[in-house]
């Protein structure tokens, strides 16, 4: 009878187990301009992401709040996707082409 398997030993090996699935986490906020409701839903669309887990852009601040895996996506890349869809932020300008597409309501005063 070799069976020397310990029950007290089960918590141990799922807790280390668990800390090897978990992903790393960061959250950062930043400037993203737009002027409505749509303009918001249009940001969150741009920055939802693989590796990124929440963004939310607040539309009377113009601060979008993202969580997100930095080994899979990077703060600079998540502003290029949301410049992408029309939408200039604090890094990243978007092209004219795409920001003149905008609803008239979506179009915002430029710096």
């Amino acid at each position: 009878m070799k069976k020397t398997f310990s029950f007290m030993a089960l918590p141990m090996l799922l807790l280390t187990a668990g800390g090897a699935f978990a992903q790393a986490k960061q959250t950062d906020s930043f400037k993203v301009y737009g002027n409505c409701e749509m303009c918001k839903e249009r940001i969150e669309e741009a920055a939802a992401v693989p590796g990124v887990r929440t963004a939310v852009w607040d539309v009377k601040t113009k601060q979008l709040k993202v969580s997100y895996d930095p080994a899979k996506i990077k703060n600079g890349a998540i502003q290029q996707k949301i410049a992408a869809a029309g939408h200039d932020t604090e890094k990243q300008k978007a092209p004219d082409a795409v920001y003149n597409k905008l609803p008239e309501c979506c179009q915002y005063e430029r710096k």
